[in-house]
């Protein structure tokens, strides 16, 4: 087999670079052709940093949002495709108002299946990546993101769907992310206790949901990475609007993360080469 390839689903420019950046700027590095396709145009976010809430960024967000998107990829070193739906906003109150009209959580789901099951066979991933059930939140696009991707893979297969999207392509596996731990988190903030100072945590760790704990249980596949997760965070901050250069995100030093936790980690979903788990490696089990 001459080059890999792996494909990373997600729901929102930005998601590329907190969910798994590291490891898919690890494999670009190492001559893997590394995909991010992103849904939706994002045009729905909230703007997170008080630097760029400012009345000409508000005006033109899609556009703003696009190429911060460019700077991002180009940071991880990895293509990158828009799928082309729009942003479904992230409800909010009690009870929760209906969608926007036309936003991807609301299409049909075949339209965005088929749409990734033409660049899956297209670009003919060895390995995907995308989100579990819950979506990794509950947000409705993070949540149709699992639903159009897992659907795509089956699809992409099979000669008798969406004939006229190519020629079928079956990837050998897919994974879920799994980044957000609460094992990773208190390591982090008992290294700020430890070093007398108040960690950033704090609120996190008191209102931690439990059922949040059984994804640990699920990993299956830990990559280690370490080696670019400054590449991770610098890719996070080309996302000026989503995350403001002083908040939490940033304050653990990259000395403690490469120590303290220095992989990424996956759930293995769905396989159709032989496994030994855990694994070390996205791409076990597939020839190389």
């Amino acid at each position: 087999m001459s080059e890999l390839r792996l494909m990373a689903v997600h729901a929102h420019p930005d998601d590329e670079s907190s969910k798994g950046a590291a490891t898919t700027a690890r494999y670009a590095a190492k001559g893997v052709r590394v995909m991010v396709v992103t849904l939706t145009g994002g045009e729905r976010g909230d703007i997170l940093n008080p630097a760029m809430d400012i009345p000409e960024v508000h005006g033109r967000i899609a556009e703003v949002r696009r190429d911060e998107m460019a700077k991002a990829a180009e940071i991880l070193g990895v293509e990158h495709h828009w799928l082309g739906f729009v942003d479904s906003g992230l409800p909010e109150g009690d009870p929760l108002p209906p969608l926007p009209e036309g936003c991807f959580g609301l299409v049909p789901l075949e339209e965005p299946v088929s749409r990734l099951v033409r660049v899956i066979r297209e670009f003919k991933p060895h390995v995907m990546t995308t989100y579990d059930e819950n979506g990794g939140y509950p947000h409705p696009d993070h949540i149709r993101c699992h639903q159009v991707s897992v659907a795509a893979y089956e699809a992409a297969a099979d000669y008798m769907q969406f004939r006229d999207a190519g020629d079928p392509w079956s990837v050998s596996k897919l994974y879920y992310n799994h980044g957000f731990l609460r094992e990773r988190m208190q390591l982090l903030q008992d290294e700020f206790a430890k070093n007398g100072q108040e960690g950033p945590f704090a609120k996190w760790l008191e209102h931690w949901d439990p059922e949040h704990d059984a994804f640990a249980g699920r990993v299956t596949t830990r990559i280690e990475c370490s080696e670019y997760f400054s590449q991770r965070d610098d890719a996070l901050r080309a996302h000026a609007t989503q995350i403001d250069p002083n908040g939490h995100f940033f304050h653990a030093p990259i000395e403690w993360q490469q120590r303290l936790w220095p992989t990424e980690e996956f759930e293995l979903a769905r396989s159709r080469v032989p496994v030994s788990l855990p694994e070390d490696d996205l791409f076990s089990g597939i020839e190389k």
